[in-house]
């Protein structure tokens, strides 16, 4: 019975150091790429970007054969969205915000933590465009959660990096 209590007192204990451990991580943490496009137009980057249909010419996600996507009624600038579905689960992609210097879309996925995305389009001398993707997740409290945290840029950033190489190399070829 000692040993039962021992076992009981000591796994509440852990459960409660990684709790408070957990606390320490941040619950919004961000993913960040960049690529620079040599010889392009901010604004055929940004026509890239804020066209959901055009996508498919520098997306992996888009060109893909395994992913099924439904534009909504709106496909270019603000208010446009698509449904992502991948493996029997539906992302929803929608464009928030866009200025002159950035796009904003956020990521909805059931079951899921949102992901804000801002990509950042920024004129460089000699012809260059430098274009910053990040990309915040939005998690809950919970210390499996938090953890995640810590490998998020290992399991998301190459993703984020595909897609900007894709765009580099679009622009660059057209």
């Amino acid at each position: 019975m000692r040993a039962v209590k021992a076992l009981l007192v000591g796994a509440v204990g852990l459960f409660v150091f990684i709790t408070l451990l957990s606390l320490l991580i941040p619950s919004h943490p961000k993913v960040s790429r960049t690529v620079v496009i040599n010889t392009a137009d901010i604004h055929t980057i940004t026509g890239q970007l804020t066209d959901l249909t055009k996508w498919k010419n520098w997306h992996p996600a888009f060109s893909s054969d395994s992913v099924a996507i439904s534009f909504g009624k709106i496909t270019a600038g603000e208010g446009a969205s698509c449904d992502i579905v991948y493996h029997n689960t539906t992302t929803h992609l929608s464009i928030t915000n866009i200025d002159t210097a950035s796009v904003t879309f956020e990521l909805k996925a059931k079951g899921e933590n949102d992901i804000t995305n801002q990509v950042l389009v920024t004129a460089l001398p000699v012809s260059q465009v430098k274009v910053d993707w990040i990309a915040t997740a939005h998690l809950n409290w919970y210390p499996w959660e938090k953890f995640y945290a810590i490998f998020i840029d290992k399991i998301t950033g190459p993703g984020y990096e595909a897609a900007l190489q894709g765009l580099k190399k679009y622009i660059e070829q057209h």
